[in-house]
């Protein structure tokens, strides 16, 4: 039987090899790698001016006099921009891997990244709504918040969530670039707005304002990179 499922002449070793550069094929026709990074970084690169916009006194303040303590959390982005346009960019992505699913017969196991955006998403828009309570009541503080408080404050917010988020999307396509991509994302948007000396473009919120351009920077040139070694593959 196993003669007669061979071409005439045909090596089981070519058949192995032919095999497996079929299920190679079919995984990246799976993957929505560069979609979601560009959908990603129009997102992330909007909320930039409407950052910039939503951001109160205090935090303008706070930042002039060399960011010693926080400021209130009076910028409305996260929760008036920040959760629908997420919560939009994840539909669009499923709504592509659908779409990709009709055209080339072979399914897109995104589901479980769009849903792991989902719910970061809103897990970061309770975050925030739970600081915005709790800080509109304490005076402003004299000294910095722990830097692991720091650390936690930058992985919900949107920008981390994205890259947690991603770490799924990695996983289901079995995606190393993408794998590897993601921890260098993570790495940027993670590390402490002080550590870089750069001029304050849009005032005293460029710091406030930072991980954002850094992240929208980063996942639009991932999408192009991707983008283009999908056409090379092909």
């Amino acid at each position: 039987m196993t003669t007669e499922s061979l071409a005439a002449g045909g090596d089981p070793r070519r058949l192995l090899s032919d095999v497996r550069a079929l299920a190679h094929r079919v995984r990246l026709d799976q993957r929505v790698t560069w979609v979601a990074l560009l959908v990603l970084a129009a997102v992330t690169l909007a909320a930039i001016p409407i950052g910039w916009l939503s951001l109160g006194p205090d935090c303008v303040r706070w930042v002039s006099d060399g960011g010693t303590g926080v400021c209130h959390i009076r910028g409305l982005d996260r929760a008036f921009y920040w959760l629908p346009a997420l919560l939009l960019a994840y539909t669009a992505i499923a709504l592509y891997a659908v779409r990709v699913t009709r055209a080339r017969g072979v399914g897109a196991r995104v589901l479980p990244y769009v849903l792991t955006g989902v719910a970061l998403a809103v897990l970061s828009a309770a975050a925030w709504l739970l600081a915005f309570v709790y800080w509109q009541s304490q005076p402003l503080p004299t000294e910095p918040l722990p830097s692991w408080v720091m650390l936690l404050d930058r992985l919900i917010a949107p920008v981390g969530t994205i890259g947690v988020a991603l770490l799924v999307l990695a996983w289901l396509e079995r995606n190393v670039a993408l794998l590897l991509f993601t921890l260098g994302y993570l790495a940027l948007v993670l590390v402490p707005t002080d550590t870089f000396r750069i001029p304050h473009f849009w005032g005293p919120a460029t710091d406030l304002l930072l991980p954002q351009t850094v992240g929208g920077a980063a996942l639009l040139l991932g999408a192009v990179g991707f983008a283009v070694a999908r056409r090379w593959q092909r």
